[in-house]
């Protein structure tokens, strides 16, 4: 085998990031029904050939993709009860007592116990009333993942909510009895989370569809730590690092860094990478494989952890006591190459405390990396700077974790990097926003990406996460109107203009606009 396998490289595009709980939606919270469909029109119509998604499981206290119940399942709040109606699931009566739902970000403890009973009122119409094959079929295929995870959802409720580890023990433990008996009580209601996952799969298969359909790949985002409250720790104990009782025998988190001067605390259970290794990783292989049936490629959060993760005990306070322990390696990657085929559709998220271990991981698996552009502006030597880009990266104007780009510029960033931004770019800036997006599509990066909250130009209010607030946090939302709004055809023109819109790739010698393409000024 070679030292460094071929690079997977993507065409020159750009793409937008948004997450499906910030689409428009009646219900409370953005999901895959009109909102989705509308928007990805809209993608496609404005040249942009990508829509970056945030982990798209069910989520839980806190509300974060990132801390998930499980990393295989859908998050069922996404489900577009409208469209349920449209199936005969559903009825005018059932939405009579729709609560008053913001329309502008997201109230959680507002929309989630809401969309729950339309589900279960769903549910028992569908049950009654429908043939049930191509439901059991589905059921039957995912079973590998489905099963444990309708068992520990089922559990869950009738525990009132308590993590998997406040149990009792004979279920926290998987005793089969007790499994069993839950089976044969619950069995309606392990149905009913069958039939939410159901759902969710078919209604975010149609909508990436019609995203293909239109020249619009989406693009996952896979945390490589999951939840400890999870059905994954629960159902695979044996692949973590804990105790005797479930609990943690250390946690994953980073050292302090420029999110934060004490670190971040995850909470998340370390892998046990020996005992994967010894099964062939095969865990990590069917979880990669799940994400690729939801997503075109994926983007690898914290990718640094494959090569070393932070490790914190379990009991601390901060993540500023930690000490770095050795990843998988190359080993994963070539076990996911060997098992899933080819070159394997995947970014590395390369930010943070970055060695040249980690650089050497992602050369040799041969994926993209990523570069900031909030990030640039710090130093004359910084790395981020457009002039260090290479073809192979996917480049931000910001990410899910920064403020917007003009929150960033008028509260966060210093006299001096405002100064060098400025002089870097030979002109007083205005519009940081703009020329961040303007910087990033000239970039010789292959694929630029940029937070819907950045094209909208919005300040802090937009902000999507705050690293290291538990709360407040992945409630942001498209405001009406705002597909409507003149950003995107400016957006659009500098897609054309910068050679990134799908029917360019393959015609470099075009030099004019398309007879229907929007006039805007730059």
């Amino acid at each position: 085998m070679s030292s460094a396998a071929c690079p997977q490289r993507l065409p020159r595009c750009s793409g937008v990031l948004l997450h499906p709980t910030s689409l428009e939606g009646p219900d409370g919270i953005g999901d895959l029904g009109a909102g989705g469909r509308r928007f990805v029109d809209w993608l496609a119509a404005h040249g942009q050939g990508l829509w970056q998604v945030l982990p798209l499981g069910p989520t839980s206290f806190g509300d974060s993709p990132y801390q998930t119940l499980s990393a295989f399942a859908l998050n069922p709040l996404l489900i577009s009860c409208e469209m349920l109606a449209q199936r005969g699931w559903l009825e005018a009566a059932d939405f009579a007592d729709r609560p008053d739902l913001p329309a502008g970000h997201v109230d959680f403890g507002a929309a989630i116990p809401w969309k729950f009973r339309l589900l279960d009122r769903a549910w028992e119409r569908f049950r009654d009333q429908d043939r049930l094959d191509a439901f059991r079929a589905w059921c039957t295929r995912e079973a590998g993942w489905l099963e444990d995870f309708v068992l520990f959802m089922t559990i869950k409720e009738e525990q009132e909510g308590r993590p998997w580890v406040q149990w009792p023990e004979p279920l926290a433990l998987r005793d089969a009895g007790a499994l069993v008996s839950v089976r044969e009580r619950l069995a309606d209601r392990l149905d009913a989370h069958r039939y939410r996952q159901w759902v969710a799969d078919v209604q975010w298969t149609d909508l990436k569809l019609q995203a293909q359909a239109l020249g619009v790949r989406v693009m996952g985002d896979l945390p490589i730590f999951v939840a400890h409250d999870s059905a994954d720790v629960w159902a695979n104990r044996e692949i973590f690092r804990l105790d005797a009782k479930g609990g943690l025998a250390c946690q994953a988190g980073v050292p302090p860094d420029y999110f934060s001067a004490t670190g971040q605390l995850w909470g998340n259970p370390l892998y046990d990478w020996d005992h994967l290794a010894a099964t062939g990783y095969r865990w990590w292989i069917e979880r990669v494989r799940r994400c690729l049936q939801q997503v075109d490629l994926l983007r690898l959060d914290h990718f640094r952890g494959f090569a070393a993760c932070w490790e914190v005990p379990a009991g601390a306070d901060t993540a500023v006591d930690g000490r770095w322990i050795p990843g998988p390696g190359r080993a994963l990657f070539d076990a996911l190459r060997d098992a899933l085929g080819g070159k394997l559709p995947l970014v590395a998220e390369n930010l943070g405390v970055i060695t040249p271990d980690v650089e050497a991981l992602r050369e040799a698996v041969g994926l993209p990396g990523m570069k900031v552009l909030q990030f640039a502006w710090t130093a004359p030597n910084n790395e981020f700077l457009p002039h260090d880009h290479d073809r192979h990266l996917v480049l931000y104007t910001g990410t899910h974790d920064n403020d917007t780009t003009l929150g960033w510029w008028n509260d966060r960033a210093s006299d001096g990097e405002r100064g060098f931004m400025s002089e870097y770019l030979d002109r007083e800036i205005t519009e940081p926003h703009w020329e961040l997006i303007r910087v990033a599509m000239t970039s010789p990066a292959d694929t630029c990406i940029v937070p819907m909250q950045d094209v909208l130009g919005l300040g802090r209010e937009g902000r999507m996460n705050l690293p290291g607030e538990g709360r407040g946090n992945w409630a942001w939302r498209l405001f009406e109107g705002a597909l409507l709004d003149p950003a995107g055809e400016r957006l659009a023109r500098l897609t054309w203009l910068y050679r990134r819109r799908a029917d360019q790739v393959d015609r470099p010698d075009e030099k004019t606009l398309p007879d229907d393409y929007p006039e805007a000024t730059v």
